[in-house]
């Protein structure tokens, strides 16, 4: 059975995301503003809460646990591969964003507005990256938990992306006017 193999390396490869992000967050601009600590360690709680549901033993109490996808090779192999493909765009996209990255609504110091790589087409493709990795993950679990956890984090993102659109607007003024009509917020405008 190929489900075995599969879920360890959807493990790891969530693992070597938060090697990236912790080894990244140490070579950030300084922030000129900054959203309250509270809404900051509030999403992350979320976010960590998140894969805590999504990856321990004990969630799969009640409906929870119950599957909305039968399990099949074809079924797990795909949703490994929607995982790398999202913890990759996740990698490159806050490699391109480079020293502007913050885990928190940010503006930094010297702050640009990156228009190159994956922000060519979406306008915030680290949270459109994770939510295809968790896409991909949900398909490996199978179970109901696991599409809980893709709308949690999703809606959280979604209201962080909204706030952090509104700091680049009033930064950026007509240059973020003129990407957002070009992009997409979490998948891409062509």
């Amino acid at each position: 059975m190929i489900w075995p193999v599969i879920l360890p390396a959807v493990k790891f490869l969530w693992l070597v995301l938060l090697a990236y992000w912790l080894f990244g967050a140490l070579k950030a601009k300084p922030a000129r503003q900054r959203e309250s600590t509270a809404a900051s360690l509030l999403r992350t709680a979320l976010t960590v809460s998140v894969f805590l549901f999504l990856f321990s033993p004990v969630a799969r109490a009640g409906w929870f646990g119950a599957r909305f996808i039968p399990r099949s090779g074809a079924t797990s192999l795909s949703g490994l591969v929607l995982t790398a493909a999202g913890v990759a765009l996740a990698i490159w996209s806050r490699y391109v964003l480079g020293q502007n990255w913050s885990a928190a609504v940010t503006l930094k110091h010297s702050h640009e507005l990156i228009r190159k790589g994956p922000y060519a087409r979406i306008r915030h493709p680290i949270y459109s990256g994770v939510i295809l990795g968790l896409i991909g993950t949900a398909l490996v679990i199978g179970e109901w938990r696991a599409l809980l956890a893709v709308a949690a984090l999703s809606l959280s993102w979604l209201v962080k992306a909204r706030k952090e659109e509104k700091l680049l607007a009033r930064e950026f003024g007509e240059a973020f006017e003129e990407h957002r009509a070009h992009t997409g917020m979490f998948w891409p405008r062509f």
